[in-house]
């Protein structure tokens, strides 16, 4: 099923997510689901607040970049109570976009290597080094679990510059072509 995404304003993406557990109620069923609101966003991550849960975990694939980006070719994995143990690298810039900041995309500057502890679907431990793109896609997702989004990766004024974008996102005056759940009115 494809689940609406929640977008700019709605408090659940400022949480720091919960960890869950294997008994987790239908993971099986939510992680398909997400893959599938994924594939019909057009994006390459969603993690789990982008659709109202503030639980640890996020999915990822990356094979539509495969002509133009060759490392993420199969790059397609669950993520569960992932945490960030190292970043390393050299720091790069990339245009990022987010499906809940919809119409905005903007120069982050990340470290290009992570070493990241996280659990697979079965619930079995990983601790893996990801490079570049792919290092690139799990920060992005991680800042999910996290509260962040990518408007607190750039610059105060840019993101002056963004406000009243943002606030068309909140009120639903722009709309993407996916369903979205704009924040509740105070």
């Amino acid at each position: 099923m494809i689940l609406p995404i929640y977008v700019y304003g709605n408090s659940v993406l400022r949480e720091k997510a919960k960890a869950i557990t294997a008994d987790y109620p239908n993971l099986k069923h939510l992680i398909n689901d997400m893959f599938e609101t994924l594939y019909a966003s057009e994006g390459v991550g969603l993690a789990a607040p982008q659709v109202g849960l503030s639980i640890r975990l996020f999915v990822v694939d990356a094979t539509v970049m495969n002509d133009e980006f060759p490392e993420v070719k199969d790059f397609k994995k669950i993520f569960i109570n992932a945490q960030l143990l190292e970043e390393t690298g050299e720091e790069w810039y990339y245009n990022e976009g987010c499906l809940s900041i919809p119409f905005v995309r903007e120069d982050v500057l990340r470290k290009s290597v992570i070493k990241l502890r996280y659990l697979d679907e079965n619930f079995n431990e990983h601790i893996e080094t990801f490079d570049g793109l792919k290092a690139r896609i799990i920060q992005h997702e991680y800042d999910h679990i996290e509260g962040k989004l990518l408007i607190d990766r750039v610059s105060p004024i840019k993101r002056r510059l963004l406000k009243n974008k943002l606030n068309q996102i909140a009120t639903g005056m722009l709309k993407p072509k996916y369903k979205v759940v704009l924040p509740k009115k105070i």
